[in-house]
This record gives structure tokens, C-alpha cells and sequence, in this order.
């Protein structure tokens, strides 16, 4: 094969990009996302459901609670490097990345069950098990998932369209997670969601007429233990059902001409990535802030604000998560992923302190706010993990290899130390202070009911603003990622020579 001379460049087969990897399909990109969708499933109850039906129905306090995810999630220290590293090393005629999601999905069907529908009279010892083998199940896929998106392809746009092809889906889940416990609110008090809505178009009708009304809203305890069992099913009809689809549509990329870095020096090498350091911070903080907010969403939406249907609450939430991810991809290749994350950032911050103006039967101004955080959360969730993929280049010009599932596996935990500790540390806040889960308002103390406030309202912001610096003078900007791009580029055709490969042409 022939070299194209222009410039004295050698270019690439048509089809196939500058490290001799495919060029991705779009179809190829949204196959793959769709995994997402059943991970995102099992997160939302996570964060919302489980902690108020372990509390409210089984009677565990809310700071034992708080206490059993933070051990539960420490078990990820070891769990996460290592799922990275034996990812990254693994050799099989199936690929990298497949076998361990192969084995994680049956894991996670299991503990799904035991974990979301537990037996009358369990007890701590139960949900510590069940937690923590959850958490293996699902790091078995998550790791290798993020990593093989990653590697993917090797543009900074087309690693923004992955990863926001993976959010959609992420978020089409938090979608479906929200469906099922609407639904099950409405079968088991449909005058309930009506009068939710009845109230608000009220509120914009008075609006004009200035007869806006005094009301008592409806008091009914969340329907946690039917939702839970909801969402159990829907996590082991989707899970197997996607993991068989990826599996079977998908291809790995082959493996470059050296991957394999000893793990003292890829460590080494992980530690000197300075983009890589700021990246662990600024998901540590974000992430915390967020875990803050989710930890007592339930509480705050049900008890602060009186609304009883916590579903379609969330349903419309995510439906503005969905609906916003065009934009944030948009606005990353306008100013760059990081100046279009810390936008983020500030937007939320804004939304989240207006909601400590709020009372009890202020539906209109509740839904607006909740709608508008809705609409910043797919930037939330896509951009950091955009900016993590161009932080892998880093790496591999310094050592060679291509060692995504190790990256993805630190940055997870990162993330999930940063939920453990701040989860565990709001419940325990509210909890020592007197608010109680099965009392709601009535059953607490003052004090109780008012750090409720504060930590869903003012919690996240102050963890934010910590991050804001590291994102406004993050390095690793478009042009910045272009010459490292053509210096791989440049280093690949070498090697690819000095093996006595012939020359790629167009």
C-alpha cells in the first residue's frame, strides 16, 4: 500500500481513524449506550427509594442508615482498581471488556432482588450483605462499560457523542425509574396525582386572577416497599435483555501495538497526570454535593413541600434531563466541556438556594425549580465523564498503553466514596438532629425539620464553589487535546513501521 506524501503526512484508510481504529457509526455509538439504561434503573432507587423504606418500613435509623453505605461502599476501595486493572489486562477471544459484563449482569439480577424486596423482620446484618454485593455486581459491569466506551474513538466531539449517547440512555432510564413508582402511585391513589396537578394549574390560573389558594395538601406515607419491587423487575427484565444486545452488536476495538503497562508504573503514571488529579476532585465534589441533595430528596419533596406523588415528580425531572443533553453538547463545542460544565454548576447552584424560599403547598414554584435542575442534570452527568475520556490520551503518550479501564475504575471511585461519605453523612445530620422518617414533620424536632432544609437547599453549593476554580483553569482545552491527538497520531504510524506493517493510504 501506497503513503499519501501531502504534506508529509501519512493518512489513513478510508473508515478508519488515526490509530488504525474504525471510525465509529453513529448506530454503533447509540448500541452501545443502551446499557445505560438499566444502570441508570438501579441508581435512582439508590439514592431515593432505599434509604426511606429501610427506615420508614423496617424501622433501621436513618443515621444506621447512613453508617451501612458508607462501610458498604468502602468495600469499592479495592473492588473498583482492581475490576480497572484485570479489564485492562484481560485477554480473551471475547475482548477486554465483554466476559466481565458478561458475568456482572446474572450478579446484579440476583442482589437486585434480595436488596430491593427484603423480607419482614430484616435487619442490619441483611442489608450490609445485600448492599455490598450489590456494589460488586454492578462495578463488574460499570467499570468495563465506561472503559470500552472510551476506547471507542479517539476524537474529543465523537468521545462527546458517546458519552452523550450514554447519558441518554442513563437518563431514558432515570426515565423508566420514575415511571414505574408514578404508576404505582396512581394505582393506589389516583386522587392523589390529580389533586398535585389540579393545584398547580390552579397556582398558574391565580396567577392572573390573584386568587391564588390556601391549601392542606394530601399526607400519605411513599409507597416505598410496592416501588421497590417494581423496580427490581424492571432492572431484571432490562439488564439481561441489554447486556445481550451490546454484546452481541457491538466489536471491541483491537488491541494496539502496546497496552500492556506494569501496574506500579501505569500508577505512577496515573498519579503525574495533573488533568487526571483535577478530574478526581471535581467529580469528588460534584458527586458529594449531589449525594447531599439525593440523600433527602425524598423527605424534603414529601414532607417539606407536602407532595405525595414523588414519581411524577421525578418523571418530569428527568424528562428535562433528556430534552436538555442536545444543549450541553452544543455548549461544549461552543466554549469547551469544562466552561460548559462550570455553567452547569452555577445554574444549579441558583436553582438549588431559590428552593429554601419554599413551604409547604407551593407546587407551582416547586415543579419550576425541580424542572429547571432537571434541565441542568444531563450536563452533570455527561461532561465530566467526556473530559475524563480526552484525559486518557494524557496517558497514553506518557506510557504507551491504552488503560481506560483503569481511569474509569479510579474516577468510579472517586465518585463512589464521594456518594458513601456524603450520603451517610446527611442522613446521619438530619437524623441526630430529630427528624424522623415515619414521623415526617410532625414526628421531629424543629431543628431536625430545619437542617432538612438546609442540606437539600444550601448542602450542594458550598461543595460546588469549592470545585469552580479547578474547572475554570482546567488545561486540557480543545486545541490543547488537537496537538496531543496528532502527537499519538504521529507515534502510531512509527510503530506501526518499525513492526514492518505496511503503510495505511487513502
Amino acid at each position: 500500500m501506497a503513503a499519501n506524501a501531502t504534506n508529509g503526512a501519512l493518512s489513513p484508510p478510508r473508515g478508519v481513524d488515526h490509530n488504525g481504529v474504525p471510525e465509529v457509526r453513529r448506530s454503533t455509538i447509540f448500541l452501545h449506550g443502551s446499557l445505560a439504561l438499566p444502570l441508570a434503573v438501579y441508581g435512582y432507587p439508590l439514592a431515593i427509594w432505599l434509604p426511606a423504606h429501610y427506615a420508614g418500613h423496617l424501622g433501621i435509623s436513618l443515621s444506621m442508615i447512613g453508617l451501612i453505605i458508607m462501610v458498604a461502599r468502602f468495600t469499592d476501595v479495592f473492588t473498583d482498581p482492581l475490576m480497572g486493572e484485570i479489564s485492562d489486562r484481560g485477554r480473551t477471544r471475547f475482548g477486554r471488556r465483554k466476559p466481565y459484563i458478561a458475568l456482572g449482569a446474572p450478579a446484579l439480577m440476583i442482589s437486585t432482588w434480595f436488596l430491593f424486596v427484603p423480607p419482614e423482620g430484616a435487619g442490619l446484618v441483611y442489608f450490609l450483605i445485600w448492599l455490598t454485593l450489590f456494589f460488586a455486581s454492578a462495578t463488574m459491569i460499570q467499570i468495563p462499560f465506561r472503559a470500552w466506551g472510551a476506547e471507542l474513538s479517539a476524537d474529543y466531539h465523537v468521545r462527546s457523542q458517546v458519552t452523550a449517547a450514554r447519558e441518554f440512555y442513563y437518563l431514558t432510564g432515570l426515565l423508566m425509574a420514575a415511571a414505574v413508582p408514578m404508576v404505582i402511585e396512581i394505582f393506589a391513589d389516583g386522587g392523589a396525582v390529580t389533586e398535585i396537578f389540579s393545584a398547580i394549574w390552579r397556582d398558574v390560573t391565580g396567577a392572573f386572577t390573584g386568587e391564588l389558594m390556601t391549601r392542606t395538601p394530601t399526607s400519605r406515607a411513599a409507597l416505598t416497599g410496592p416501588v421497590l419491587m417494581g423496580l427490581a423487575f424492571a432492572i431484571i427484565v432490562s439488564v439481561p435483555v441489554l447486556t445481550l444486545l451490546i454484546l452481541a452488536t457491538v466489536k471491541e476495538p483491537p488491541p494496539a501495538l502496546r497496552e500492556r503497562v506494569p501496574m506500579i508504573e501505569g500508577f505512577r503514571h496515573l498519579w503525574r497526570n495533573g488533568p487526571m488529579r483535577r478530574i478526581l476532585i471535581i467529580a469528588f465534589l460534584v458527586i458529594a454535593g449531589e449525594s447531599l441533595r439525593n440523600a433527602v430528596s425524598l423527605f424534603f419533596i414529601r414532607d417539606i413541600i407536602g407532595i405525595p406523588t414523588i414519581g411524577a415528580a421525578y418523571f418530569l425531572y428527568f424528562i428535562a434531563g433528556i430534552a436538555a443533553i442536545p444543549f450541553w453538547l452544543w455548549l461544549g463545542k461552543q466554549i469547551g466541556k469544562h466552561r460548559a460544565f462550570m455553567v452547569t454548576l452555577a445554574f444549579v447552584s441558583v436553582v438549588s438556594a431559590a428552593n429554601l424560599l419554599l413551604g409547604r403547598g407551593d407546587y407551582l414554584a416547586f415543579f419550576c425549580l425541580f424542572l429547571l435542575k432537571g434541565f441542568a442534570f444531563g450536563g452533570l452527568q455527561f461532561l465530566p465523564l467526556a473530559m475524563l475520556a480526552d484525559v486518557v490520551d494524557i496517558d497514553s503518550a506518557r506510557s504507551g498503553g491504552r488503560r481506560a479501564g483503569t481511569y474509569f475504575a479510579v474516577l468510579g471511585l472517586s465518585e463512589k466514596l464521594a456518594a458513601a461519605v456524603f450520603t451517610g453523612l446527611a442522613l446521619n445530620i438530619v437524623g441526630l438532629l430529630g427528624y424522623h422518617a415515619s414521623g415526617g414533620v410532625d414526628g421531629s424536632t424543629d431543628i431536625g425539620v430545619l437542617s432538612l432544609r438546609l442540606v437539600y437547599c444550601l448542602g450542594p453549593i458550598g461543595l460546588y464553589a469549592l470545585s469552580l476554580p479547578l474547572i475554570w483553569s482546567y488545561p486540557l482545552t480543545p486545541k490543547r487535546h488537537a496537538r496531543l491527538h496528532a502527537g499519538l497520531e504521529r507515534r502510531n504510524i512509527r510503530r506501526a513501521i518499525a513492526a514492518g506493517m505496511e503503510r495505511p493510504t487513502v
